[in-house]
């Protein structure tokens, strides 16, 4: 019998968002993505441990020490994450660039190139594999590069049109805007009620859907981190959700109807203005967006927070 989880991969292609690859083979996604809170969540079960193992062990030749020999073995162990995903996955893993590289264009290239190295060495067409940046100016540039060697790019906390436009200019191959964490931007800075009728995270991802079918941009929308049922189910028909392993299984033990919420044909109809995302206007545009701003600022020091945490346990296991 059918349920509310195998409705929804009807229209909408589904993606586990974790690091938690014992978890995956239940809810049999396309896809999976990961970040450094993901990965630090992981690292603290036990029956994780032999993949930092192993990722010590791979690095074990190597004449690094000190912080680079940290940072070759964290680029192991995501890519260890990583190839475990995929062997339960029939798609796509994307393992995320440290956040703390969020400005830097030139060490956000060379990052992604060596994790994509990595991946190639143990047998991994780069077309399975998304790196992850930061929806900032100088990583929507990196992934301009990165596109046009063939490594295909996640944009990850995205918040804005302004930001979604600028990745779709790039080329990014798909972006992430936060639908959860925008709800929760507005719940703490406006005194309204918000439901599945008017989330503003919601809104945020069908106003980006709409705008890239009305101009023909191929790079796809992938809504993630979101709080409730209500979310998901008022983005089917997006091309893709990252979902996490509580909300799968809820979805899974339901029997609700999924009704297309989001649909490519009549996007192409609306009524749309073309935005203007040459630099000065992508900063203008982002000033002027508190939430975005804040949203954007805020992840990228939690997601450095969390890889300086497993930082810390690597050091740790190394000695």
């Amino acid at each position: 019998m059918s349920n509310t989880l195998d409705s929804l991969k009807q229209m909408t292609t589904v993606v586990a968002d974790t690091g938690d690859f014992e978890t995956l083979a239940a809810y049999t996604p396309q896809d999976a993505t990961t970040n450094p809170s993901l990965i630090l969540k992981a690292l603290q079960k036990s029956e994780y441990a032999s993949v930092l193992d192993d990722a010590i062990q791979s690095t074990a030749d190597s004449s690094a020490t000190g912080e680079a020999q940290i940072d070759l073995v964290i680029d192991h162990l995501l890519v260890g994450f990583g190839l475990k995903i995929l062997a339960i996955v029939p798609g796509r893993v994307s393992t995320e660039v440290d956040a703390r590289l969020s400005f830097d264009t030139e060490a956000s290239i060379a990052k992604a190139r060596e994790l994509i190295a990595l991946y190639e060495t143990a047998g991994i067409d780069r077309e399975r594999v998304l790196i992850k940046i930061a929806s900032t100016w100088e990583g929507i540039r990196a992934a301009e590069v990165l596109q046009k060697e063939g490594i295909r790019c996640n944009m990850t906390l995205l918040f804005s049109l302004a930001q979604a436009v600028a990745c779709a200019e790039a080329g990014a191959q798909l972006i992430s805007p936060f639908v959860g964490r925008i709800l929760d931007w507005f719940k703490a800075n406006t005194d309204v009620t918000y439901d599945r009728s008017n989330d503003p995270g919601v809104s945020s991802v069908k106003e980006i859907y709409t705008y890239y079918k009305k101009f023909g941009h191929e790079t796809e929308v992938m809504g993630a981190s979101f709080r409730n049922l209500g979310e998901i189910l008022e983005l089917a028909g997006c091309d893709l959700l990252t979902i996490s392993p509580n909300l799968l299984e809820e979805l899974q033990g339901m029997d609700e109807s999924v009704e297309r919420k989001l649909d490519a044909d009549a996007a192409k109809n609306a009524e749309v203005k073309k935005l203007d995302v040459s630099e000065k206007s992508f900063r203008w545009l982002m000033n002027e967006d508190a939430m975005a701003t804040e949203k954007l600022a805020q992840g990228i020091r939690v997601f450095s927070q969390d890889m300086v945490k497993v930082r810390v346990i690597v050091a740790n296991k190394l000695g």
